[in-house]
């Protein structure tokens, strides 16, 4: 394969994926992290240079959310201080988990949120915020401890479990759901999988500022869309990827 046919390949796969995970906040990895394997990188290095390149999903994420202002300081405080030192246990962990285990248990997992998703019409609709006392943020920041634990420990439908946990427990829309998630997670959680991933192993740092490209434009696309469709749009598109992501991670 050539050179610019290769670039060409990965800035839409990045595009396309990025894009996706931004309109229904998670699942970058579905798309992104198989197709760098077809390409040919080794298992860990197509997991650090996925992770690296996704941090930009963030940035074009929150360049589009943050003339919303969809998003809470507090919550922001949150999702960093829990989520961050679960991504760094779990790069620490990952080497501890059988591939086909790990992939297994998260496949049935990710397949049950879409799953809830569904049989809750009203789920996400409205944002109603609840548990925002200490006992509720304590027990919310727990879980969201749980959820980078997996983040850095697995491949892909972490941010999906963000979404859900933040529209389930702290009464969010889904729309205000997904703009903590595509920051906080593609942002924060990412680079420090990235980075702790990258000490291990290796970065195709060659494909870096493509998939850079890709996913900043993507995550920027993804972002506006979510906004001017709105939460019953965003829930179909949430329960339909949570579906295909969990039976990707099931079937293999």
């Amino acid at each position: 394969m050539s050179f610019v046919l290769e670039q060409f390949l990965l800035l839409i796969i990045s595009f396309a994926a990025n894009a996706l995970s931004a309109f229904a906040g998670g699942g970058a990895g579905l798309l992104q992290l198989p197709a760098l394997i077809f390409l040919g990188l080794p298992f860990s290095v197509a997991l650090a240079t996925h992770k690296l390149a996704t941090v930009a999903l963030g940035i074009g994420a929150s360049l589009r959310h943050r003339r919303e202002q969809n998003l809470e300081l507090r919550f922001i405080v949150l999702l960093i201080f829990a989520g961050v030192p679960g991504v760094l246990l779990g790069t620490q962990v990952v080497m501890f988990i059988p591939d086909r285990a790990g992939a297994l248990a998260l496949g049935i997992l990710t397949m049950g949120l879409g799953i809830y998703s569904f049989i809750q019409p009203s789920l996400g609709q409205e944002h109603c915020p609840q548990h925002v006392d200490r006992r509720g943020i304590l027990l919310g920041g727990g879980v969201l401890f749980a959820i980078g634990l997996l983040n850095g420990s697995l491949t892909s439908g972490s941010g999906l479990f963000v979404t859900l946990w933040l529209v389930k427990w702290f009464g969010f829309d889904y729309k205000r759901a997904v703009a903590h998630t595509l920051v906080l997670v593609g942002l924060f959680w990412n680079s420090t999988g990235a980075l702790a991933l990258g000490f291990q192993g290796l970065i195709k740092w060659e494909w870096i500022p493509v998939l850079i490209l890709g996913s900043l434009l993507g995550g920027y696309v993804g972002a506006h869309w979510s906004i001017v469709k709105g939460n019953r749009t965003i829930k179909i598109a949430y329960e339909l990827l949570t579906v295909i992501v969990g039976a990707k991670l099931i079937y293999g």
